[in-house]
């Protein structure tokens, strides 16, 4: 049967005659392989010997060399790098596999979640199937992965295709903490055929390094892609604002201890803390120091700027001018919420009238929408 091709099919199928095997071995003879160092030439007795000139002399090789990589055996193709595109990756490689190190790029998300995720994606994407895995110790074993090559096309009868086959190990490892871990990826099986006929390769070291960082180098290019837009995500989310609610105190009688007004964010803890890092120099106040994992903002109010006259208008400054803590706690009752208590140096809370008067500018700028950068 005649096949249909294009002249530029024709042109491909002329020049695409070398097998991966071809690629990697240099073009012409390697007839230097089986030549011997010559000897000198032989001085007659009385006549002195000629000055050599040394500069072309080939300098011995080290004795870590193999010496017996010359001709068809030497590999001309120039190794493979490691390439750690996506953000937070950095590369670390041992003798037995090549790892990347994965760092954490946002608190919200489970590192250890976040990159199964990504493989699952990947494998979904490529077709590739899961012959083993073990999410427990973080261990993913491939089926075979086939990419098959047309080396020589025939108009009239069918293609000589050499075909690679492989199975690769994937182990993910996160640390205790949570902040960091990597991802490492072995081969660990290989055949090759062409034309139908199984060819009997040996992979050498260096081989097995190739295949290993070219199939990390696409699974963190696809990571790469899908942080990038996990970032952006991130950054349109922080922008849009955080609507904030005054909790008032219950009236109490006289000879009872009154409770602290507070400000209900409607917001996550971790993106209330974030978002008050930009709104309270807005404010008029002065960040300090600060604790996260306390939850703490250490403040200072001045109306040294005349902010405060600005912001209030004719109104009294609502606040005296010294030292504050803002303190940040997850709302118990609903965990999508965050409470805010202003606390004065002593950590005692403030009256109630300075809560409340303070929560319209607090509460105006938390909402805004921010552009994204």
């Amino acid at each position: 049967m005649l096949k249909q091709v294009t002249p530029i099919l024709l042109v491909a199928a002329v020049t695409a005659c070398s097998t991966p095997i071809d690629r990697r071995q240099a073009n012409g003879d390697d007839e230097y392989a089986n030549v011997t160092s010559q000897p000198k030439l032989v001085i007659p007795a009385g006549l002195n010997q000629p000055k050599y000139n040394t500069e072309f002399d080939i300098p011995e090789v080290g004795s870590k060399v193999d010496k017996t990589l010359v001709g068809k055996k030497l590999d001309i193709r120039p190794p493979l790098q490691v390439l750690p595109m996506a953000e937070g990756t950095h590369v670390e490689e041992s003798s037995d596999s090549i790892k990347i190190v994965v760092e954490s790029i946002d608190n919200d998300i489970d590192l250890r979640s976040e990159l199964f995720s990504i493989l699952d994606e990947y494998f979904s994407q490529h077709e590739i199937k899961i012959l083993k895995e073990d999410r427990d110790t973080g261990v993913i074993e491939t089926d075979w992965i086939e990419n098959q090559e047309v080396i020589d096309s025939s108009l009239w009868g069918s293609d000589e295709v050499y075909s690679v086959r492989q199975r690769y190990r994937f182990s993910v490892n996160v640390r205790p903490h949570g902040r960091s871990g990597n991802l490492a990826i072995e081969l660990i099986d290989h055949e090759e055929s062409f034309d139908g006929k199984a060819q009997d390769i040996l992979l050498t070291g260096e081989d097995k390094r190739r295949y290993t960082v070219d199939m990390l180098n696409n699974t963190i290019a696809y990571m790469s892609v899908k942080r990038a837009k996990a970032i952006k995500a991130k950054r349109l989310r922080e922008s849009l604002g955080i609507d904030v609610a005054l909790v008032k105190a219950p009236a109490v009688a006289e000879n009872e201890t009154p409770e602290q007004s507070f400000w209900l964010a409607d917001a996550s803890y971790s993106r209330t803390w974030d978002r008050l890092r930009i709104v309270l120099p807005e404010l008029g106040f002065e960040i300090v120091d600060m604790d996260s994992n306390k939850g703490l903002y250490y403040i200072n109010v001045s109306d040294d700027s005349g902010f405060w006259s600005s912001l209030w208008s004719d109104k009294k400054l609502p606040m005296e001018e010294g030292s504050y803590r803002l303190q940040i706690e997850q709302d118990k009752g609903d965990t999508s919420k965050t409470r805010i208590y202003l606390k004065d140096k002593e950590d005692s809370p403030v009256s109630n009238e300075v809560v409340e008067a303070v929560y319209d500018g607090m509460a105006e700028l938390m909402s805004e929408d921010r552009k994204v950068r």
